[in-house]
């Protein structure tokens, strides 16, 4: 069956049809989910949210653009609009003149590393880095989508990039200290 075909028995409801849509698209929507949850839990429920959105809407997808790209919209825009209900990204008051840069070159971590600790960054931290870096929306991009001002995203980046340099470095000098005590060890 052609993705066409697919997208138009989805519209007329057709349960073996939406099935098919989730087995197409669900790994790359559960990745979107769980790049914005805390856990894979929390980025399943999420998956389970967007697609009944999708189904819900898919009748407004008007065969202009990416299918795909229009997937991932309403995926994220569910999980965004999820969080922004449960007001996780309330305002903070913070500083945001000291803006802390991760550098990639300070520490040897893995990816699957540095997606735990932005996975384990507070909700407002994690949506407004992941939002920012991995997605490349601007500030005030950022505070439209979530409700909130271009200082409030600012500052949410900046603790966020705060929080995970803490722990990059803090993982770094474990990992030092292991291998002087298991390096002298050896000797």
């Amino acid at each position: 069956m052609s993705l066409e075909e697919l997208i138009q028995k989805c519209k007329k409801n057709e349960r073996k049809a939406q099935a098919e849509l989730y087995r197409t698209f669900s790994p790359v929507l559960f990745g979107i989910c769980l790049k914005y949850s805390s856990n894979k839990t929390e980025a399943e429920d999420n998956l389970h949210d967007s697609f009944m959105t999708i189904y819900e809407k898919i009748g407004q997808y008007k065969s202009k653009g990416s299918f795909e790209g229009w997937l991932k919209r309403i995926t994220v825009n569910t999980v965004l609009q999820k969080y922004r209900k449960k007001e996780y990204l309330n305002a903070v008051t913070e500083n945001t003149e000291d803006i802390v840069e991760v550098e990639q070159e300070d520490a040897d971590i893995s990816l699957q590393t540095l997606l735990g600790y932005i996975q384990e960054l507070p909700t407002k931290y994690r949506t407004t880095f992941n939002l920012y870096v991995l997605d490349g929306h601007s500030h005030k991009e950022i505070s439209e989508l979530l409700g909130t001002t271009v200082g409030t995203s600012k500052s949410n980046l900046a603790r966020a990039r705060s929080i995970l340099k803490e722990k990059i470095e803090t993982k770094t000098v474990q990992s030092i200290v292991g291998i002087l005590i298991f390096g002298l060890e050896n000797t």
